[in-house]
């Protein structure tokens, strides 16, 4: 599996941990120093079945000065969310755990990561 890792993080550090106690096999990537393409986050999100604004940290200050908390959620406003996420990185939420199963979990819940064990066959 591939974690979007910010490594100042204590999700990312406690999503780590986890699968090392598993002893699940995963890739780091550093998703503020590597930033997904449009395209790539766009696959995310289909992974996730989720929406851009569902995985936008918008308290963040990148997200504060565009006034995004205010921003419209809906079909013709996702583009522009997606956009943002790519221009600032931060405004991704973490971790984010990409299954070799072709799934995609948020990891910031025991739950989630216990089902990422899970799904790796641990």
């Amino acid at each position: 599996m591939e974690i979007w890792n910010n490594p100042s993080c204590s999700k990312c550090a406690g999503a780590r941990a986890s699968l090392d106690e598993a002893r699940v096999p995963y890739r780091l990537r550093a998703y503020l120093t590597e930033p997904p393409t449009a395209d790539e986050l766009t696959e995310v999100l289909r992974r996730l079945d989720a929406r851009a604004w569902e995985i936008c940290r918008t308290g963040e200050p990148a997200a504060t000065a565009q006034g995004m908390a205010d921003w419209p959620r809906d079909d013709a406003t996702e583009a522009r969310w997606v956009a943002a996420m790519v221009e600032h990185p931060e405004l991704i939420q973490r971790p984010i755990l990409l299954l070799d199963d072709g799934g995609a979990l948020v990891g910031r819940t025991p739950e989630a990561l216990d089902e990422a064990v899970r799904r790796s066959g641990r």
